[in-house]
């Protein structure tokens, strides 16, 4: 027998509307045999409504030395981490990269750099400008994307006159939490004018966040509200791999079936949207891989993360396949 609150979101696969927070709150607490029956709804309306699989690589083109205390990141200069440190590389380096991620058939290419951002045009950000031109011309059906932190309106610009992808900035958390579990250098509302920016310049926005953090059901339903507030066309999901050094190096990992219920109320929150899964999803959800994808997950990010690796883009190609006969 179907739990009547389950019943009550099967309104979704009628109407597109996502399900209210009352209703996304008694769903993501929902235990037992209930969850299975959230998840097939989950990937009914994924079906339905974003059956599409988005797939996205980047390249990590600046690293380490950042300004910001993001308690999750080995990047970060407040904490002593063994990771690869290097300033901005070249614009050949970039564009090799792209040419990788191109050959495998991969036509969403991120460019990630460490530090807070950019909040006037420095000669850094030309040379940015510069790598997403040298990119488009030799490969004009690529789509040049960028997280590249908290911008003034002159780069906004300047990215949406070079028709700049999708601008990934992620919440990581509930806005109300930001400052308590990732930082304190910046805050969620710096990011939140980021975002409204980019949208006022016509600039498709990639935003998201982390499990595992210390955040409750609560938070992750209302970062999937705040989600749905700001209309972005892109959601990753990524799962705390903890990093040796940093605060959260003890941090227990998150469990599989907490976050893929949370996937599949997201689902239900923003029934059209593109759920991404990225960080984590190998090395913390291993087998529960497949179970996420088919419980309203429609996107990943492939080849590899910013400080943790990934698997080889044949092993994901195969997967998705597998994925899409469902």
């Amino acid at each position: 027998m179907i739990n009547d609150f389950i019943k009550a979101a099967y309104a979704v696969l009628e109407t597109g509307e996502g399900i209210s927070r009352e209703l996304a709150m008694e769903l993501i607490n929902l235990e037992g045999n209930d969850v299975m029956d959230l998840l097939s709804l989950a990937n009914k309306v994924k079906t339905k409504y974003a059956s599409d699989v988005h797939t996205c690589s980047i390249v990590n083109a600046k690293s380490g030395s950042c300004s910001e205390n993001c308690k999750y990141c080995a990047q970060s200069a407040h904490y002593n981490v063994d990771v690869e440190t290097y300033p901005l590389i070249s614009r050949e380096a970039f564009v090799e990269a792209a040419r990788e991620v191109y050959k495998n058939g991969v036509k969403f290419y991120g460019i990630v750099t460490s530090g807070y951002g950019y909040p006037e045009v420095n000669d850094e950000f030309l040379e940015i400008i510069e790598a997403i031109r040298a990119i488009k011309k030799e490969m004009p059906d690529m789509h040049v994307c960028a997280t590249i932190g908290n911008l003034g309106e002159e780069p906004i610009k300047m990215l949406a006159a070079e028709g700049i992808g999708h601008y990934n900035l992620n919440l990581q958390v509930a806005p109300e939490r930001f400052s308590e579990l990732v930082a304190t250098t910046h805050t969620a509302d710096d990011k939140l004018t980021t975002i409204k920016l980019l949208q006022k310049h016509g600039i498709s926005v990639c935003c998201g966040g982390i499990f595992g953090l210390g955040e409750t059901r609560t938070d992750r339903v209302s970062l999937a509200f705040t989600l749905k507030e700001l209309n972005v066309a892109v959601l990753p999901i990524n799962v705390l791999v903890p990093m040796p050094g940093t605060p959260l190096e003890d941090q227990p990992f998150a469990e599989p079936m907490e976050v893929t219920k949370a996937i599949a109320v997201f689902r239900l929150i923003n029934p059209t949207k593109v759920i991404k899964l990225a960080a984590g999803r190998e090395t913390v959800m291993k087998d529960f891989q497949g179970l996420m994808m088919l419980s309203g997950a429609n996107g990943m990010l492939v080849g590899g993360y910013l400080t943790t690796r990934g698997r080889s883009y044949s092993d994901d190609q195969k997967f998705i396949e597998q994925v899409e006969k469902f």
